[in-house]
C-alpha cells in the first residue's frame, strides 16, 4: 500500500466505529505558551483530559503533525543516523473522552494490525504496565496474541503522565520483532531498529496530586498514538522509513540537485536534509519562522544543521526551499496549508540559506584551523623524533596532514590524510586514547561570530571523533547573558524607595484604566522616589511608557517624571525635596494629554499587528515594541524587506479599523484558560498569570495585553508608518506615528518641502553660474583653435582664406567663434564649419575691406560652399550661416572652398 493509502484507511476504520476523523491542529501551538512545538496527537485535546473543555464528540480519530526536537522527546541526534528517528512526524490516534476503555482500544487495535493490514501475530508483542492485571488479561483473552508475547514494564516504559501533576495512567505498547529471532523477549524496548514500537495505548484514569498521589478519575481515557512513518516502513516492506514513498520523493529530487546517488557516504546528508525540509515547511506553514528565540531558533538551528550536510552533497547555494515543492506535492492532498502558503514558505527558507550560507563557510574553515592544531599537536606527542609532522592548506580549503619518516638526513614519505577524509578510524589510529575536544571557546565563537549552533559545531566533531567542551561554552553563554543583563539594569537599583520595598510592601492598586486622578495614602517619599497605596498612574511595563504628571499634597505640588514598577508595586519618580511621612494623603493626577497621546500609539500597535499578519501572514508576530506619546515601534518577525504596496496596504486597514469607530472590550482580569478560548493571541516563552486582560477592537484584534488604550478607534485620528526597517536577520521594525503625531509629522515634512524649495532654486541658480562659466572656459579653449586656423591660411588671388572644422554646442557658438574669426584675421574670407547633432552648420566672415572694395559678399561664399553638403544658406555680407544634412561632405566642402573664392 501506499503511504496515502495506510493514512485513509487507519481514519477509515475508527471511523466506521463511529470515532469523528477531527483535522491535525497545527504544528505551533499558539494557544499554548508553554509547548514549543506540538508533538503528542494528545495535546488539542489537553484541556479535555484537565477537565477544563468538553467536545461534541466522545471518539475521535485523526492524524497529527508532530515535530519533536527538545525535552525528553529529542530525537534530534538520531536523525538521519539511524533509519527511524524524525524531528518531524506524523501520529495516528485514536480517543474515547469517557467511553470506551481498555478492552476496546486493545482489541480494535489487534484487529486493525492483524485482520486489516495482515501483519503476523507471531512478531507481535505487547508490553503493559506492571501492575496493570486488567490490560494483561484483555490482551490474554481477548485477543490472539502469543501469551508469552505479553510483557510487564515499569514505569519508564509503560506508565504516561502529562505532567508532575494532573491525569496520567499505564499504557500498553504493541512491538513487532522483525529479526530472525522473534521468540527472543529481550528484544522489546532494546532500542533496536528491528524490534520496534508500533502502537502505544494510553488508558488515563489517574489523577497525580501535588504530594504524589494517584486518584482514580470520575472518567476514563483512552489516548493512542502510532508512529506513521514506521508502520509504512513495515506494511511496505522496507527497513527504513527512509525507503518509504514518504521519503523516496524528496531523496530522488535530493540526487537530482546534488548528482550524487543516496549510497553509503551521502545516505546521511541526504536523510536529514529529507527530514529537517519537512518540519521547517510544516512548521513555516504554521506560522513559525526560523529566528533566535524559542521555536523560531529551533527551526534555525535545523535549517542551518541541513545546510552544513549540503556541503557534504558539494551543494553551496540556497537549493532547500527547492524541496518545499516535493513536500506540498505529496502531502498537500492531505494537508492543503502546506499548498496555500508554498510560496511564502519557499522565501523564508531561501532567505535564511542565503543568509547563512554567508558565514558557514568561514565557521567550517574556523572550525578546520582549531581541528588540525589539536592533531597536530597530539601527532607531535605520539611519534618519537624520528618523525616530522607539517600540515598544508591546500587551495581548495582543504587541509593535509603529513607524517613524514626521517631517515639520516632526508624525510621519507610515510604518510598523508587529507582532512575532509579524516574519520572516526584516522582519529583511534593516530590519535589513540588522547583527549580530543573542541575548546568552548572556538565553540562559542562559532555560535557568537558565524550563527552556529552548539549542536551543530558538536555533529561536525563527532563526526571526527572529537568532543566539545560544553561546560565552557555553557561559561562563556553565561557571562554573556550577565553582560547583557547588567547593560539594561534599572536605574532604580540602589534607591531608597526600592530598598523599602519587599515581600511584606502591598500591592499598588493601579486605578488608571478608569480615572486619571485620584487621593491616595503615601507609604514612603524619598530619594525622589514615591510609593503609594492606589495610583492612576501607569509603569513602565510591556513596551508602553510610564506616566508623568503630578502630585499635590496640601498645598505643594511636586512633578512626576516616570513611573516604574518594581514587582507589584508601583514607583513614582519626582524632581524636588517631599518632607511627608507615611500615611499621608496625596492627589495624583496623570498628564492626560500625553497619556491620551500614548493610548493612541498602543491602540494601533494592536491594529498594526493584527494587519501585518493580514498583509504579510501568520508567521507575523511581535517581538519587541516600544509606545511613547511622540510614536510607536513595533518589531515583528518577518523574512524580507516589506514593499512599498505593502507598507501602504497596511497603513490602509489600519487607517480603515480607525475610520470604522471599532469600540474597544476589556476583558479584565480573565481567568487564563477562559481567555485562551477566547482565542486571545498569545506567543511562546510570554508569561502569563492566572488571571489576566484581555484587549479587543471588534472582531479585528484580540490580545493579552495590560496596557491602557483609547475606548475607541476613532480616538486614534489617523496612522502613518514613518519607517520600515531590519534590526535582526528575520527582524522587521516599524515606527509609526497617530494623532498629533501625524499633524507634527506633516509640518516637519511641509517644513522640510519648503527648505528644499529654497535649496533647489539656490542650487539652481549656482548651476546656471557654473555652466555660463564652463561656457565660457569652453569657448576659449575653442578660440584658442581659431589662432591655428589664422596660422593656417591660404591666398587666393590676393585675398587671404581662413577655413577649418571647430566643435560647438549649437550654432550660437558656432557665430561667437565667427565673430572671433573676423576680428583677428583683418583682411580675408574665413569659413568654419561644425557637426552639430547629425547636421552641418556653417558660418563664412568676410573683411569689411573686400566687401567694400572687392563686393565679396559672405551669404553668396556660403551658399555655394552649403551645396557641397546638401544645403543651402545666407545672411549679410560680411557673416552669413548655412545648413546641411550631408556630414560625410564636411571635409570637401572645406577642401575646395579656396576655389569658390577663385570662381566668384
Amino acid at each position: 500500500m501506499t503511504s496515502n493509502e495506510i493514512r485513509e484507511q487507519f481514519l477509515k476504520f475508527f471511523a466506521n466505529k463511529e470515532h469523528k476523523i477531527v483535522d491535525s491542529s497545527p504544528v505551533v501551538p499558539f494557544n499554548d505558551p508553554t509547548l514549543l512545538f506540538i508533538n503528542a496527537g494528545m495535546n488539542q485535546f489537553k484541556d479535555v483530559f484537565l477537565g477544563t473543555g468538553t467536545r461534541d464528540y466522545k471518539r475521535a480519530v485523526n492524524t497529527q503533525k508532530c515535530i519533536r526536537v527538545s525535552g525528553k522527546h529529542n530525537d534530534l541526534e538520531e536523525v538521519g543516523h539511524d533509519t527511524y528517528h524524525h524531528t518531524f512526524f506524523e501520529m495516528l490516534g485514536n480517543w474515547s473522552f469517557g467511553d470506551y476503555y481498555k478492552e476496546d482500544a486493545i482489541k480494535w487495535a489487534w484487529e486493525l494490525l492483524t485482520e486489516v493490514w495482515k501483519l503476523s501475530k507471531e512478531r507481535l508483542w505487547a508490553t503493559v504496565y506492571r501492575t496493570d492485571d486488567e490490560a494483561f488479561d484483555i490482551w490474554e483473552k481477548n485477543t490472539d496474541i502469543n501469551p508469552s508475547h505479553i510483557l510487564r514494564f515499569a514505569e519508564k516504559d509503560n506508565f504516561w503522565e502529562m505532567g508532575d501533576t494532573g491525569p496520567c495512567g499505564p499504557c500498553s505498547e504493541i512491538h513487532i520483532n522483525l529479526t530472525d529471532d522473534i521468540e527472543n523477549a529481550s528484544l522489546v524496548n532494546a532500542g533496536r531498529p528491528d524490534c520496534i514500537e508500533l502502537w502505544n495505548l494510553v488508558f488515563i484514569q489517574y489523577n497525580r496530586d501535588e504530594e504524589g498521589k494517584l486518584h482514580e478519575l470520575p472518567s476514563k481515557h483512552v489516548d493512542t498514538g502510532m508512529g506513521f512513518e514506521r508502520m509504512c516502513a513495515v506494511l511496505q516492506d522496507k527497513t527504513s522509513n527512509y525507503d518509504t514513498d514518504v521519503f523516496t520523493p524528496l531523496i530522488k529530487s535530493i540526487e537530482e540537485i546534488s548528482g550524487h546517488s543516496y549510497k553509503h557516504e551521502h545516505q546521511i546528508a541526504m536523510r536529514v536534509i529529507s527530514d529537517h525540509i519537512r518540519t521547517l515547511t510544516f512548521a513555516i506553514a504554521d506560522g513559525a519562522v526560523p529566528g533566535n528565540e524559542g521555536r523560531s531558533y529551533v527551526l534555525r538551528r535545523l535549517l542551518r544543521r541541513a545546510s552544513r550536510y549540503a556541503r557534504k552533497l558539494d551543494l553551496e547555494k540556497p537549493f532547500m526551499f527547492q524541496l518545499v515543492d516535493v513536500v506540498a506535492d505529496n502531502m498537500g492532498e492531505v494537508f492543503p496549508e502546506i499548498v496555500k502558503h508554498k510560496e511564502h514558505i519557499k522565501k523564508i527558507i531561501k532567505a535564511e540559506e542565503e543568509s547563512f550560507n554567508v558565514t558557514l563557510d568561514r565557521g567550517i574553515e574556523l572550525f578546520n584551523d582549531e581541528l588540525v592544531s589539536i592533531i597536530k599537536d597530539i601527532l607531535k606527542q605520539n611519534f618519537s623524533k624520528e618523525f616530522r609532522i607539517s600540515t598544508l592548506q591546500k587551495q581548495s580549503g582543504d587541509h593535509l596532514i603529513r607524517i613524514d619518516k626521517i631517515v639520516g638526513s632526508e624525510e621519507v614519505n610515510h604518510t598523508q590524510i587529507l582532512l575532509s577524509q579524516w574519520d572516526l578510524k584516522s582519529t583511534k589510529k593516530y590519535l589513540g586514547d588522547s583527549e580530543l575536544l573542541i575548546s568552548g571557546d572556538t565553540a562559542f565563537k562559532l555560535y557568537d561570530t558565524f550563527g552556529f549552533p552548539l549542536d551543530l559545531t558538536m555533529v561536525m566533531a563527532k563526526e571526527k571523533g572529537f568532543s566539545v567542551d560544553e561546560k565552557r561554552f555553557d561559561e562563556l553563554m553565561r557571562e554573556q547573558k550577565d553582560r547583557a543583563r547588567k547593560a539594561t539594569k534599572t536605574k532604580q537599583g540602589n534607591s531608597g524607595a526600592i530598598k523599602r520595598i519587599d515581600e511584606n510592601t502591598e500591592p499598588t492598586m493601579f486605578l488608571g484604566y478608569d480615572t486619571l486622578e485620584s487621593e491616595a495614602e503615601i507609604i514612603s517619599a524619598e530619594d525622589g522616589y514615591l510609593v503609594v497605596d492606589r495610583s492612576p498612574f501607569y509603569a513602565e511595563s510591556g513596551g508602553q511608557v510610564g506616566d508623568t504628571g503630578i502630585a499635590e499634597i496640601g498645598d505643594k505640588r511636586i512633578k512626576i517624571t516616570d513611573t516604574q514598577k518594581i514587582g507589584n508595586v508601583i514607583v513614582h519618580k519626582y524632581d524636588g525635596g517631599l518632607d511627608t511621612a507615611p500615611g499621608s494623603k496625596v492627589m495624583l493626577k496623570v498628564d492626560e494629554k500625553r497619556r491620551r497621546d500614548i493610548m493612541r500609539n498602543h491602540s494601533a500597535t494592536h491594529l498594526l499587528h493584527a494587519a501585518l499578519r493580514k498583509v504579510l501572514g501568520d508567521h507575523v508576530q511581535q517581538k519587541g515594541s516600544f509606545v511613547g506619546p511622540e510614536y510607536l515601534r513595533f518589531d515583528f518577525t518577518h523574512f524580507e524587506k516589506m514593499t512599498h504596496n505593502e507598507i501602504d496596504e497596511v497603513e490602509s486597514i489600519v487607517n480603515e479599523k480607525i475610520l470604522e469607530s471599532l469600540q474597544k472590550m476589556h476583558h479584565r482580569d480573565t481567568p487564563f484558560e477562559e481567555a485562551k478560548k477566547m482565542g486571545a493571541m498569545m506567543f511562546f516563552g510570554d508569561k502569563y498569570g492566572d488571571k489576566v486582560n484581555v484587549v479587543q477592537f471588534g472582531d479585528f484584534t484580540l490580545e493579552f495585553c495590560g496596557g491602557t488604550h483609547v475606548n475607541n478607534t476613532s480616538e486614534i485620528g489617523l496612522f502613518k508608518i514613518i519607517s520600515e526597517s531590519s534590526i535582526a536577520s528575520g527582524i522587521r521594525r516599524i515606527e509609526a506615528v497617530t494623532g498629533r503625531g501625524v499633524e507634527e509629522y506633516i509640518r516637519k515634512q511641509e517644513n522640510r518641502i519648503q527648505k528644499s524649495e529654497v535649496r533647489i532654486n539656490e542650487l539652481l541658480e549656482e548651476k546656471k553660474k557654473l555652466e555660463k562659466e564652463l561656457s565660457r572656459l569652453q569657448l576659449e579653449e575653442k578660440l584658442g583653435g581659431i589662432d591655428q586656423i589664422i596660422s593656417d591660411s591660404e591666398e587666393v588671388n590676393g585675398i587671404n582664406i581662413f577655413k577649418g572644422k571647430v566643435e560647438v554646442a549649437g550654432i550660437d557658438e558656432l557665430k561667437s567663434l565667427g565673430d572671433e574669426l573676423r576680428n583677428k584675421m583683418k583682411s580675408g574670407v574665413g569659413l568654419l564649419i561644425a557637426q552639430i547633432e547629425d547636421k552641418v552648420q556653417m558660418v563664412c566672415v568676410v573683411s569689411d575691406d573686400l566687401v567694400k572694395e572687392k563686393k565679396v559678399l559672405a551669404g553668396k561664399i556660403v551658399g555655394e560652399a552649403a551645396k557641397i553638403v546638401g544645403g543651402g544658406g545666407g545672411g549679410r555680407p560680411h557673416m552669413a550661416t548655412a545648413g546641411g544634412k550631408d556630414v560625410d561632405k564636411i571635409d570637401e566642402a572645406l577642401k575646395v572652398f579656396p576655389e569658390i573664392i577663385k570662381n566668384l
